[in-house]
């Protein structure tokens, strides 16, 4: 008995202190508001302000869910706290596929438990669904209402405490309280390396080296300059294809997602292919760089690569693939190319997860609002830089349960050691971007949706002209993108005279693109050039199992011209500057 008084102690002691600490630091560091997340709880003060109003103008709807909101509890106490509570009986009201938080036997078989599942998961239900169904609102103003009453009600989720979950409690009690001792460690870890917010470890961050580990093909930085490093990978074949692949990657991530490991890289498998590939490696800015816009990435990046390109091989024409923002990127350089009269160097484009028409934003449309921007622009302004974590973080609160509060539950509520995987490695392997290019893309691509309109956007005085774009394009997005919508990109690039080949895989805006023919996982959509309505082209479209990776090597095969032999990435006269993957990769922020 005086053990068990005693075991009892230590764990209630650890989590009383657990607690104490957590409301401190808390005091401290956390509660202490930026100039963006004052406009977000502004905007979503002003937007809850206007719910309310047509609530008012409308009582009945209001009474008519709080009706419907009380039969469906009473049916969960009636279930789960009758005398007949049987666990083998569907609850009331389910989890949403793919919702892990209560895979634990003990939401099911409890019932107490059960009932506090149920209740929240109603409560969550009947809110979301009653904004939904508030007339009045434009659809924007529900995006924004859905995505702030879906944070506020994720984060009160009962998994996210000790006492109201049962897996959590047990492991507390049998532990004597270790989990928490554990976790409040690795908080105050992620605190000390965490900017304006809370910045969750998904993973440890000396499980990998960077060419070693991953990042592994091998290669040679063969030009350098304040924006970027220029890697050329070793040829793996005996001939290659004489028109070299330029692969330009986001300059808001590290280059690597393209190379993680060799079972899973784009640029291994385009090597083995026969293709002379090149990669773009950004560097990581600092507020040094805060003047450094959207068309010095185009300048001093893409087009600064293609005369490094034709220095190497003697080519001045390149296939080009640029990933997310760097398609954006990628296609208003063609466009600039046709505006300066200069030579087409680019062949063609193949873009991937690529936005050319902002108006459909997806869930970052939560942001793209006059305050909110404005107080972005402020922020940036004033550090020169939008901080990579704060990005990071802001990005994974549009996917909150997956990507904020199951790493919350198990790193400081467990005292789980994040896994060590590659992919969260390269996630949390944050960039920084500068102010001015970040101001850019916030206001005359999202907000204002300039790039689509003739002659509105400038590069370096030059007006460009989408519609002028004719080279040809492969367009590949995935079905369930949340950052570019597979229906905007769709649109967008109709805003061009390219004769583009449209493929939907499977799967989101990463998994959807690193998915290499041996593993088997997603298929891909593919059919009528990419004219007309999406859901129409998809309508006629074919379904095919596996990698889309081997359909792109064939539609890019048309445009490589005859084998050469072999190029070398370094000899006598040039031997290059040091070995991949480089060194800007290495900075961390």
């Amino acid at each position: 008995m005086d053990t068990d008084n005693t075991d009892l102690n230590k764990t209630l002691t650890a989590w009383w202190q657990y607690n104490q600490d957590l409301y401190t630091i808390f005091s401290n560091n956390l509660l202490k508001e930026n100039p963006v997340q004052q406009a977000l709880n502004e905007q979503s003060a002003r937007d809850f302000g206007i719910w309310l109003n047509e609530i008012a103008k409308q009582p009945e709807t209001f009474v008519q869910h709080q009706f419907d909101w009380w039969q469906e509890q009473i049916k969960i106490m009636q279930q789960t706290w009758g005398q007949g509570f049987d666990t083998e009986q569907p609850d009331i009201i389910e989890a949403e596929r793919g919702d892990r938080r209560f895979k634990a036997e003990e939401w099911r078989d409890n019932p107490w438990f059960n009932y506090i599942k149920q209740s929240y998961l109603l409560f969550g239900q009947s809110l979301l669904s009653s904004i939904r169904e508030t007339p009045g609102l434009d659809d924007k103003l529900k995006e924004r209402l859905e995505f702030f009453a879906r944070q506020v009600v994720n984060s009160i989720s009962p998994s996210n405490f000790i006492s109201t979950n049962p897996e959590l409690l047990k492991l507390t009690l049998d532990s004597k309280g270790e989990n928490l001792i554990k976790g409040l460690d690795m908080f105050k870890k992620d605190l000390a390396k965490s900017g304006d917010m809370l910045r969750i470890s998904m993973t440890d961050e000396h499980a990998f080296e960077l060419g070693k580990d991953i990042a592994t093909t091998p290669g040679r930085v063969v030009f350098q300059n304040h924006l970027f490093e220029l890697i050329q990978y070793d040829a793996t074949t005996k001939d290659v294809f004489k028109t070299p692949l330029l692969i330009v990657p986001p300059y808001v991530n590290k280059y690597y997602i393209l190379d993680l490991k060799q079972q899973n890289s784009l640029v291994k498998w385009s090597v083995d292919q026969g293709h002379t590939v090149f990669m773009i490696s950004w560097k990581n800015p600092d507020a040094s760089m805060a003047d450094v816009g959207f068309e010095d990435y185009i300048v001093d990046g893409v087009i600064a690569a293609l005369d490094a390109i034709e220095k190497q091989t003697g080519e001045a024409y390149v296939n080009a693939v640029g990933y997310c923002i760097a398609g954006t990127l990628v296609t208003t350089a063609m466009a600039y190319f046709v505006s300066k009269r200069m030579k087409h160097r680019i062949k063609s484009a193949t873009l991937l997860t690529t936005l050319l028409d902002f108006s459909q934003p997806g869930e970052i449309g939560v942001f793209v609002n006059e305050p909110t921007i404005s107080a972005l622009e402020k922020y940036n302004l004033q550090n020169g830089i939008m901080h990579g974590h704060l990005l990071g973080v802001s990005f994974s609160m549009l996917r909150e349960n997956s990507l904020y509060w199951n790493y919350y539950v198990n790193n400081y509520l467990k005292g789980e050691a994040p896994m060590d995987l590659d992919l969260l490695y390269w996630n949390g392997d944050s960039t920084n971007l500068t102010a001015k290019c970040h101001n850019f893309m916030l206001r005359d691509l999202y907000l204002e949706n300039r790039l689509v309109q003739p002659r509105e956007i400038e590069v370096r005085g030059t007006k460009i002209d989408l519609s002028k774009v004719k080279q040809p394009v492969y367009m590949l997005s995935t079905r369930d993108d949340h950052i570019a919508l597979w229906q905007a990109t769709f649109q967008g690039i109709q805003h061009t005279s390219a004769k583009t080949t449209f493929v939907l895989g499977e799967s989101g805006h990463i998994a959807g693109v690193i998915n290499p023919p041996a593993a088997e996982k997603y298929g891909f959509w593919y059919g009528p050039e990419a004219t007309g309505e999406a859901n129409a082209w998809l309508d006629k479209a074919k379904h095919q199992s596996g990698s889309w990776w081997p359909h792109w090597g064939k539609w890019l095969s048309q445009y490589t011209d005859e084998k050469v032999p072999k190029r070398v990435t370094s000899s006598k006269t040039n031997p290059g500057i040091y070995a991949a993957p480089g060194e800007y990769v290495k900075v961390k922020i």
